[in-house]
């Protein structure tokens, strides 16, 4: 039988009534729920379009086209009866009107849930991008520096408070930011409500019930425009008449029918426009008051008091309610093709731009956070030409009907169509279905028994239905069930529009995504600007007059400064051995100059993967012209390696076994005394991962990669950056600092007391990828007052865990490699994490917080002061020149990206806490992103001076290329670390037979396997830059 997708989300196909029930701290549970129904149940708007427009209670949408019709003939309906609760008036044949039933006024003696077994308390949902830090009620002591402090009753942190009004060095510049004002009334009164909905729909499907019953019931409602989130929480500007109220709602949708006994496809016709009744319950919850808010914002009270939550989370989704009706919802963003249509980007897959919006609590006052924003979503297609477009090896067939799968074939289309919502387009239907996976036999093969148990074959069903003979019988069909045998032919089945792309893009496609993202500052702006004065943006709606909110359709004016560039030491045996960046964009070149400490590389070999005989002829010339390049740079490299250049086809990259024994013999004939393998390939290949576990791990050697294709020009741009991260591998680095940090802070740092550097980050495996580890990475700052020379530990860990888990032990490893370098453990801590959101801010700062405080302790009388700030790029905020600006004017860059050492620590920032915004690279394409650092603990007690200058310094330090770069070093090295740990565990052969278990079922992911231990040749030096 077909099977019915309810369309709340829920797994099984089922009529059994569902009530909303509320969980208790569930603020990120709801979060995530929230993503996972936006992303997958949108496109069902799109087919009750047709239906309700008929019936008046809903706006059109422009995204969606007309509904797809019939494409054969259809036998003749099969009565379905309705189950309805309660069951309709007898002289009702249809319903088109709200049948409403007397509110319930006694709040004593409510009505039982329908089908709820037990009743559980509301949830009060907070907005993700506000959860912030979960405070305790109970008034923590505080002491100076973010603290760890004790009362009598509890323990708690808290989050380092701005230690000063903000920095003053630098030049001021006049800003905008894409933040817009929103001014509220403190005394307005919000009202929350639960709203149970049985059964249980989507959120589309809730939202179209909403307006039907608001439009309806208008005096019950005290004549108010509630604002809705699509689950359990209405929020109303008044209240209702009473507090406890349910009504019965007909919309036209059919009924999920009865499962069928020992049925593997029932393809019954529904009828034509048949009601559903659906139970709303609404109770009122809380009365949310303004004046909190108000207080927390204008920095009246104690710094302990919590942000409200509730009231904050109420005017968001306020401010999100018109949006949600003319946009499709993904995550905080919404996307709609009135901004500019739908764009293919290949592979089955189309861009569609749209724009994010989230409210901030920030010094001016509350702001909405609004900008712009691209992604990819399915191909709204049939399967078959969706097959053809996604795969390379399917390109063909539609030409070639009698095509099957075989061997790894059948596994890349079932990836490709796994958790993809489709509908069928043999019969007209709203229904829709999502891809489990594909039938193990052909669909010429498959085989059913009906009602009766009377076995039938597929192939002849259809014809006799439908009169449809099927093309493609040697595929197989899809599965649309989790448990139960379901199956569709792929030929019969199209991709639902509305769906975010789930699968990892391709080369191309990323590049085609970011070509559509990729504005100027001028461009950006403008379609800011354009979202918040058109018909979709968060200002088209009435809700906000409802609410009385004023919101400014004016970017937020401010002042930033400058920070001067640091004067940079290079090495003595070139002609330039100190400078200062003077060029707009702050990058310097090493044409006259050498790196600051250059390495001699004297046992080295070469491998070859693939290429022409013309592309090989070339690898002598590239011996010797990067050879030259190296003395150049103040690096020797020796002209002749240790042994002839090995030549492999590319073949061996896809045999591990194969690969390892030759690196094994290239390591063992150099004596086992290799520092460096260079690796050419002829294109990127999977292989890749294995051939740096392999070097890293067993056998011990230092590799570095580069392609063919850049060895027929040979610049002397490409020859340079390939030197220099050799030079960073091998042991030495780049560039230091004229000034030491000691000299720029004196008050906190001296040249006699070191300081580690500590960077981590956590990456995790793809969205589909539901078992694989997590990786999390920290890196160490190994010498001093240089500070431009990390190690790295790297562990596997519980899969999609932010935290990290054995934090302490690398952090205790780290202090190790410190102590053995410079015999003396650091006086100060300033660590680094990036990664992390702000709802997780409180429990990374005490978990892990706690964790480095554990590794210091196994220094007896250890403890030194430290200093925790997270790191944050996947953020939204952007800052653009002030066109008014007198001294931008004289400036020939005005019209490009702000300047690199742009700082801002006023207006946008957090009203309380210790954050800012760094700009400290110079954007070559689209609008510059500043990193957004926030100090959730400092007992080093930073300025904001000192701390910026610090963070800002340190980026002219990174030793892969000689320009600032966008994210502190220590950051960024654990980036890379992390994601060389994810390459080790990127094995083709052991990850195929787990990623097929996790097709079969969603339980716990099992504890996660070690990563391979790192080669002692290769532990303390940079392998990963």
């Amino acid at each position: 039988m077909e099977e019915t997708e309810e369309s709340s989300g829920n797994k099984k196909c089922t009529t059994t009534t569902k009530t909303f029930r509320g969980r208790a701290n569930t603020h990120k549970h709801h979060y995530h729920q929230y993503q996972y129904q936006y992303q997958y149940h949108y496109h069902y708007q799109h087919q009750l379009l047709q239906y309700s427009n008929q019936f008046g209670f809903f706006n059109q949408n422009q995204y969606y086209p007309g509904y797809y019709p019939a494409l054969l003939p259809l036998p003749p309906p099969i009565p379905l009866q309705l189950a309805l609760t309660p069951p309709l008036p007898q002289n009702h044949s249809s319903i088109s009107k709200t049948q409403l039933q007397k509110p319930l006024c006694k709040l004593n003696n409510p009505p039982p849930p329908p089908t709820s077994s037990e009743t559980r308390g509301p949830a009060v949902t907070a907005s993700p991008a506000f959860e912030g830090l979960q405070q305790q009620k109970n008034r923590p002591l505080r002491g100076g520096g973010g603290r760890k402090v004790t009362s009598a009753t509890t323990q708690s942190l808290v989050v380092a408070r701005r230690p000063d009004s903000g920095g003053v060095e630098g030049s001021v510049i006049t800003l905008l930011a894409n933040h817009f004002l929103v001014q509220f009334d403190s005394s307005q009164r919000i009202f929350h409500y639960n709203v149970e909905i049985s059964p249980n729909p989507s959120r589309e499907v809730a939202r179209m019930i909403k307006q039907k019953l608001v439009k309806e019931n208008s005096a019950l409602l005290s004549g108010a425009l509630p604002a809705y989130d699509g689950r359990q929480s209405l929020y109303s500007p008044v209240e209702f008449q009473q507090d406890r109220l349910e009504f019965y709602v007909s919309l036209p949708i059919p009924a999920s029918k009865p499962s069928l006994p020992f049925g593997e496809i029932n393809f019954l016709q529904e009828k034509h426009q048949q009601l559903k009744i659906f139970r709303i319950n609404i109770k009122l919850v809380s009365k949310l008051d303004g004046k909190e808010l108000s207080r927390y914002l204008s920095k009246e009270g104690d710094d302990w008091i919590p942000l409200p939550q509730d009231y904050l989370h109420a005017l968001d989704i306020v401010l999100r309610e018109s949006p949600m009706e003319r946009c499709i919802p993904v995550g905080r963003s919404l996307y709609s093709s009135s901004m500019g249509g739908t764009k293919e980007i290949g592979g089955g897959a189309v861009a569609l731009r749209g724009f994010f919006q989230s409210l901030r609590p920030t010094q001016q006052g509350l702001a909405l956070n609004v900008d712009f924003s691209v992604t990819a979503f399915h191909e709204s297609i049939g399967v078959i030409f969706y097959l053809q477009k996604r795969l390379e090896f399917l390109r063909d067939l539609p030409q070639r009907k009698t095509r099957s799968l075989v061997g790894e074939e059948r596994k890349e289309v079932e990836k490709a169509l796994k958790n993809i919502r489709i509908f069928v387009c043999h019969r007209e239907t709203v229904q829709r279905y999502r891809v489990y996976g594909l039938t193990e036999e052909a669909t010429e093969n498959l085989w059913f028994a009906d009602r009766d148990g009377k076995n039938l074959r597929l192939l002849n069903y259809f014809k006799d239905h439908y009169n449809y003979d099927i093309q493609f019988r040697n595929l197989p069909c899809l599965q649309i069930s989790r448990s139960k045998p379901c199956y569709l032919p792929m030929e019969l089945c199209m991709i639902c529009e509305g769906q975010k792309f789930l699968g990892k893009l391709s080369d191309d496609q990323t590049a085609r995504i970011l070509k559509l993202g990729c504005q100027r500052p001028k461009e950006r702006k403008a379609i800011i600007d354009g979202v918040m004065r058109g018909s979709v943006g968060p200002t088209s709606g009435s809700q906000g007059r409802e609410f009385k909110l004023h919101i400014s359709r004016e970017m937020t004016r401010l002042s930033g400064r400058i920070l001067q560039p640091p004067k940079l030491r290079l090495g003595d045996g070139g002609h330039v051995r100190d400078l200062i960046p003077s060029r707009h964009d702050c990058q310097w070149n090493l044409l006259d100059s050498h790196v600051f400490e250059g390495t001699r590389i004297q046992r080295w070999a070469l491998i070859s993967f693939g290429g022409t005989l013309d592309q090989k002829s070339n690898i002598p010339k590239f011996i010797n012209q990067l050879s030259q390049r190296c003395e150049q740079l103040g690096i020797f490299l020796n002209k002749n390696t240790m042994i002839k250049p090995q030549y492999e086809p590319t073949q061996v990259l896809n045999n591990v076994s194969l690969l390892e024994s030759k690196l094994k013999k290239i390591h063992s004939a150099a004596s086992n005394n290799l520092q460096l393998l260079i690796c050419v390939m002829e294109k990127k290949h999977k292989g890749y991962a294995d051939l740096k576990r392999i070097a890293e791990t067993s056998v011990g050697v230092l590799t570095q990669c580069c392609l063919y294709s850049n060895l027929g020009k040979l610049s002397s741009q490409f020859l340079a950056n390939l030197a220099l991260k050799m030079n960073a591998k091998v042991g030495g680095c780049t560039v230091a600092l004229y000034n030491s940090l000691p000299s720029q802070i004196p008050r906190l740092l001296h040249s006699n007391e070191p300081v580690i550097f500590m960077g981590a980050d956590v990456t995790h495996p793809h969205p589909l990828d539901d078992i694989s580890p997590s990786v999390a990475a920290v890196v160490g700052s190994m010498n001093w007052p240089a500070a431009n020379k990390y190690v790295s530990r790297m562990r596997s860990q519980t899969h999609r865990q932010e935290i990290i888990q054995d934090l302490g032990e690398m952090v205790k490893e780290l202090l190790d490699d410190f102590y053995q370098e410079l015999n003396v453990l650091p006086k100060r801590i300033i660590f680094f994490r990036d990664g992390v959101s702000e709802t997780q801010f409180y429990k990374v700062l005490k978990e892990e917080l706690q964790a480095i405080r554990e590794a210091c302790s196994r220094f007896p009388g250890y403890r030194p002061p430290i200093t925790f700030a997270v790191v944050q790029k996947r953020h939204h905020t952007r800052l653009f020149p002030s066109e008014t600006d007198p001294s931008s004017a004289q400036n020939q860059f005005s019209d490009e990206n702000i300047s690199p050492g742009t700082v801002v620590d006023t207006v946008i920032t957090h009203p309380r806490e210790f954050d800012f915004y760094l700009c400290s690279h110079w954007g070559v394409k689209g609008t510059s992103r500043p990193t957004h650092y926030h100090v959730l603990w400092d007992e080093n007690q930073f300025t904001s001076d000192e701390l910026q200058k610090l963070v800002y310094n340190l980026c002219y330090t990174f030793v892969r290329c000689t320009k600032p770069v966008s994210l502190v070093p220590p950051a960024y090295y654990a980036h890379l670390a992390a994601y060389r740990g994810r390459l080790y565990l990127e094995r083709s052969e052991c990850m195929a037979s787990m990623r097929h278990a996790s097709t079969i079922s969603r339980a716990a992911p099992p504890k996660a396997a070690p990563l391979p231990k790192l080669s002692e040749n290769v532990k303390k030096l940079m392998f990963y830059c």
